[in-house]
């Protein structure tokens, strides 16, 4: 019995194969016949890399005991016959678990020691240095072994008071939330800080990715958790006890940590099967489930739709063991298909925009660049026209007038390479102002101002401070962009008029969306500059990864503005270099066109004959440009569900199948470009 969210992910993998495939061939037959400049080449690279590493996130939060991972089981993992993931009785899930495929590592279970949190290196920092992690190879084919080898996320350690204060477990202003001491005096607390399961599972070989997050103090004591990795996922799904409701815990994780209305929110009420009474009808243990459920929405103050009752155990057996009443009974479906309904469609209609603005971006510059050739040809072909009949005299005034031509052409030419210089100079400004090194300024103005004030009091003022001067240097440089833009709009026009060019500008950087994205920082990591989170601040090593968390976000946020306006300065750029280049190469051919007339009149119709062939093959390649672009386009609005299935090939496709077939669509495109050049020197050109 195959879940909606995995038929969901499969048709996405499929489609997103497919898309890939058709880009990959869009671009293979644009190459082969000279018509992709270095730019374009690295927009459809980009587009093609997305789509192949394209991961959908799902975020599993819960205290305790709720279970969570036996959830993860049904939902995911329990067409392997058995569970996955660790989820017997107690406590199992013990640290924060990400499961996902590289498929350049081995199957593997890396995990990274508690004690790493007195280092005060972030995740992020600790994820680069392998020599950190504990590694544990994973037998995919074994069942036994795989299950003992992840039952390692289960162990925990014990440690002093001390111990467990440093390490963020112990505080005693939140006294209900610390580990309980054992009779030697000691905390239980978890091993591990964080593990990364590699396993090759077909849902994560999809592109899937599951994290695993137990725990109100597993989830609090590590900021890039709350700062990272859940703002990042593309849903959260939020497990309950169906018996015990909204704990206090459970209410306080929700506010603290995923009560923001960003985040796409999914509430399980779970183990409904615990609220089954032989001394009450069906009917009274279903309203006894519907009532809970109106309590956790008003108290959580989410859409009733939100909420689904769920018995993870009982999904997972009905699976394991094909039976279909049970799985009806365990109340599982609505929840994958919600998740699939709301999930899938978002993200390929991220992806089909992507495309959509890559093939579109590509394809309008290469036919611009046909059309002009076309331009140059048609004029060429009227010049030669015109010789038929006339003396040596006019053939000579028309060679001087093509050198005339050219002259004045050069002295555009030295115009063309001023305006370059220009706009290198003001867009080098413009990047100037979007340098990380400003962040990092900004940032130690704010850890000063934190550090100079007792327990942190007055950090919120200081922290908003620097954002607002973080948002104004982004507003500056989005109108030095504007600027820019402007100027270069204005010298495309005059070109374009006074020298028959046709440069297009692009659409500027869409610099709001990293205006909001600073929005966002500003109030995720705002709520931890409070009176109420001082003492969190104050504990060894919290303040240090928050700020290097907060750099690492801020840095990403100026270095993908700067990528972003770096491209598209260097996509105005090419057009320069190509038009330049290809208006040079024009003149090349109308003097050797006019010298071969000279020698010989009777090559007359001959150069005619081929400059014709030359505009039909021009013709021809602007029609096969539409062709291809048309299909990836269709391909990309028609998503998962218009794929058709003799396309799609494999869900996962190797990187041989996809070798072999750039390959094929390689030789393709030299079979007819062969056959075009030996149609004459003008199917060289066009091929």
């Amino acid at each position: 019995m195959t879940s909606t969210i995995v038929q969901g992910l499969d048709s996405l993998a499929h489609w997103r194969a497919a898309l890939a495939r058709d880009v990959q061939a869009f671009g293979v037959a644009l190459h082969s016949q000279s018509l992709l400049e270095e730019s374009e080449q690295a927009t459809l690279t980009g587009l093609s890399e997305r789509l192949k590493a394209d991961k959908l996130v799902l975020a599993f939060v819960a205290e305790f005991s709720r279970g969570k991972s036996e959830l993860i089981n049904a939902i995911f993992f329990a067409d392997t016959g058995r569970r996955v993931l660790p989820a017997t009785p107690g406590r199992t899930t013990m640290c924060p678990v990400e499961l996902c495929f590289d498929p350049k590592q081995p199957p593997l279970l890396s995990l990274l020691s508690i004690r790493t949190r007195l280092k005060e290196l972030s995740l992020t920092d600790l994820r680069l240095l392998p020599d950190q992690w504990q590694q544990v190879p994973l037998d995919p084919q074994n069942p036994k072994s795989l299950a003992e080898s992840l039952a390692a996320v289960t162990r925990t350690v014990r440690v002093s008071q001390e111990q467990a204060s440093a390490l963020g477990f112990w505080d005693p202003e939140v006294p209900d939330d610390n580990p309980a001491v054992g009779e030697d005096g000691l905390y239980e607390v978890p091993a591990w800080r964080h593990a990364l399961i590699n396993y090759p599972h077909p849902l994560l070989q999809r592109g899937l990715v599951v994290i695993d997050t137990p725990g109100l103090n597993a989830v609090g004591a590590e900021p890039e958790l709350t700062l990272g990795l859940l703002p990042s996922a593309h849903a959260v799904v939020f497990v309950l006890g169906a018996d015990t409701g909204v704990t206090k815990s459970d209410l306080r994780m929700w506010r603290e940590h995923l009560g923001q209305a960003s985040l796409e929110r999914f509430v399980v009420m779970n183990k409904i099967d615990a609220l089954a009474d032989p001394l009450l009808k069906a009917e009274e243990v279903q309203n006894q489930i519907e009532q809970q459920r109106r309590q956790v929405a008003q108290t959580l103050e989410v859409p009733l739709a939100r909420v689904y009752p769920v018995s993870a155990r009982q999904a997972l057996a009905a699976r394991v063991e094909n039976k279909p009443a049970l799985l009806r009974t365990s109340r599982l479906q609505p929840l994958e298909d919600a998740l699939s309904a709301q999930l899938m469609p978002r993200q390929q209609e991220l992806l089909t925009q992507a495309a959509a603005v890559a093939v579109d971006q590509v394809r309008g510059a290469v036919l611009r660049r046909l059309g002009d050739r076309q331009r140059q040809q048609a004029e060429q072909l009227m010049e030669l026209r015109g010789l038929r009949g006339k003396s040596g005299a006019k053939l000579r005034m028309l060679v001087e007038r093509v050198e005339t031509e050219s002259g004045e052409f050069e002295r555009c030419a030295s115009r063309l390479v001023a305006l370059r210089a220009v706009q290198l100079r003001q867009q080098k400004g413009v990047l100037a102002s979007l340098k990380t090194e400003g962040v990092r300024y900004e940032l130690s103005r704010l850890q000063a101002a934190m550090s100079a004030r007792l327990l942190n009091l007055g950090a919120r003022a200081a922290f908003e401070a620097s954002m607002a001067r973080l948002r104004e240097s982004l507003a500056q440089s989005r109108a030095d962009v504007e600027e820019l833009r402007q100027m270069l709009q204005a010298s495309f026009d005059q070109l374009n008029t006074e020298f028959g060019f046709t440069f297009v500008l692009d659409p500027m950087p869409a610099m709001q969306s990293h205006a909001d994205e600073l929005d966002t920082i500003e109030r995720n990591y705002g709520r931890y500059l409070g009176f109420s989170q001082a003492w969190r601040m104050a504990a060894p090593g919290f303040a240090e990864q928050f700020r290097r968390m907060l750099q690492t976000k801020l840095e990403l946020v100026f270095s993908t503005a700067a990528h972003e306006l770096d491209r598209w300065g260097k996509t105005a750029q090419s057009q320069l270099e190509a038009q330049l280049h290809e208006r040079r190469r024009s003149f090349v051919r109308r003097r050797e066109s006019l010298q071969k007339v000279q020698l010989a009149a009777g090559e007359l119709e001959q150069r005619i004959a081929e400059v014709q062939a030359q505009d039909e093959a021009l013709s021809a390649a602007q029609a096969h440009v539409n062709r291809l672009a048309t299909q990836v386009l269709e391909l990309a609005k028609r998503g998962p569900a218009g794929l058709k299935a003799g396309r799609a090939g494999d869900p996962v496709q190797t990187a041989a199948a996809q070798t072999a077939a750039a390959q094929a669509a390689a030789q393709a495109a030299a079979q007819a470009a062969a056959q075009d050049r030996k149609q004459g020197e003008a199917q060289q050109i066009a091929a």
